[in-house]
């Protein structure tokens, strides 16, 4: 079951292994009915051909796995504020015929990293570019995510807010990752406080910051304030799913990998940990 004392647990697929064969016995290792798709064979979902498609669907709908979620690269870390508009409404037009055929509700995305442009022609420029896409999500009947990750909106909450409340639409939300602040230099916990009542999905990684670079850890190990987070999380009822990003064998904006076997079992015992944890937390709050 992917229900783990009143959550329900999924993880984003490609942590495990780049092959399709690989994510799958993973999540039956763990048992989860529910998978998030980043990448297949290291190609994004809005890159395969027709082909590709039909047979990660048939295979996906053979091992009983519902896709929860689609983690896209749209205004994301190699996407500017600068960078061609068409090339993300092009995106988000073929994920969203895919999404319906999965049955999946939400993409992710981010909010543009800067190009050098004033700050206030940036944040307009933003805010443009959301209405437009949320225009489309809503057409389509998905739900855009927002990510706590690079871009105008990622590592400051009252910029969020904002962005949600300008945007004004039920299909578009909050996507929480409670690991981003080790690499941006926040306080996840602190930026969740502010943001709650938006957040629809939930990624887990945790992960120490040394000189330099981040040194990711088991989920509770490190010092994003993982069951702080899980905590209030439970105390203010949210809903919706736990998804395990590890970053443990599998960094993309670092362009850093690994052998998919290590990966594989590493990526099984960080959602069996997971599930440890949220296990201890439903005793301490029920």
């Amino acid at each position: 079951m992917s229900r783990s004392s009143g959550w329900i647990v999924s993880g984003l697929s490609d942590e495990a292994g780049a092959d399709l064969d690989v994510q799958i016995r993973a999540h039956e290792e763990l048992g989860w009915n529910e998978i998030e798709i980043r990448s297949v064979y290291g190609q994004a979902m809005a890159d395969w051909d027709h082909a590709r498609f039909e047979d990660v669907r048939n295979r996906l709908e053979q091992a009983s796995l519902h896709v929860t979620a689609i983690a896209s690269r749209i205004a994301n870390w190699e996407r500017p504020i600068t960078h061609p508009f068409e090339k993300d409404l092009e995106e988000l037009r073929i994920l969203a015929d895919r999404m319906n055929k999965l049955g999946a509700k939400y993409v992710r995305i981010m909010s543009y990293p800067n190009d050098g442009l004033p700050d206030m022609e940036w944040r307009q420029r933003v805010l443009d570019r959301m209405h437009q896409l949320t225009e489309l999500a809503e057409a389509a009947n998905i739900t855009l995510l927002h990510e706590n990750c690079s871009g105008w909106a990622g590592s400051h909450p009252g910029h969020a807010l904002e962005l949600v409340e300008q945007v004004n639409s039920p299909h578009f939300r909050l996507l929480f990752d409670t690991g981003n602040g080790i690499a941006y230099g926040y306080d996840t916990f602190e930026y969740l406080k502010k943001v709650w009542r938006y957040v629809s999905h939930v990624h887990i990684k945790d992960g120490i910051r040394k000189t330099g670079f981040e040194e990711y850890t088991l989920p509770g190990e490190g010092d994003s304030r993982v069951r702080d987070c899980l905590i209030w999380l439970s105390d203010h009822n949210y809903s919706g799913i736990i998804s395990i990003e590890p970053h443990l064998h599998l960094i993309p904006h670092l362009h850093q990998s690994s052998g998919s076997e290590e990966a594989k079992e590493a990526y099984v015992a960080y959602g069996q940990k997971m599930e440890r944890l949220l296990r201890e937390i439903y005793v301490e709050t029920t």
